[in-house]
């Protein structure tokens, strides 16, 4: 059996900013970013760890960075608030889990993480999502956090 060796890649979410609106300096900044992150997921599979933990993990990292779209640096809705989306697909098993609309989960990824494991759903929304993540230990943060 010929052995792969597997690779990460991310992207910085969804938007608009263009390079030529952008500072070299600040365009350092989004790549050291991307660069920091995709280092960590690299060195877990190298580590050996599952496909699964190191999406999860490398997702958490965007979601924590405000530069990007996502957790931190999310933007507002129309109606001037947060809400957040995550999926992760374990693809072995397929299976699948997802939180949709949430306000006050500091990462999204880890509760669609929960509701892969924990739940016999596969996508939970709004406030029902946000209180089965509480309930398996996840904290509920403030919107103004994101």
């Amino acid at each position: 059996m010929r052995m792969v060796n597997a690779v990460i890649a991310i992207h910085g979410g969804a938007g608009a900013i263009t390079r030529a609106q952008l500072s070299p300096e600040q365009e350092k900044r989004y790549i050291d970013a991307l660069y920091a992150i995709v280092e960590t997921g690299q060195k877990m599979l190298e580590a050996g760890e599952s496909a699964l933990d190191v999406v999860t993990e490398a997702v958490r990292l965007l979601e924590e960075c405000p530069l990007f779209n996502a957790g931190i640096g999310s933007v507002f809705t129309r109606d001037t608030r947060h809400e957040l989306d995550a999926c992760v697909m374990d693809g072995y098993r397929l299976q699948a889990g997802a939180v949709a609309g949430v306000q006050h989960l500091r990462n999204p990824v880890l509760a669609a993480r929960l509701v892969l494991e924990k739940s016999p759903h596969v996508l939970l929304i709004g406030e029902g999502a946000e209180n089965f993540a509480i309930s398996h230990g996840m904290a509920r943060v403030d919107n103004d956090l994101f």
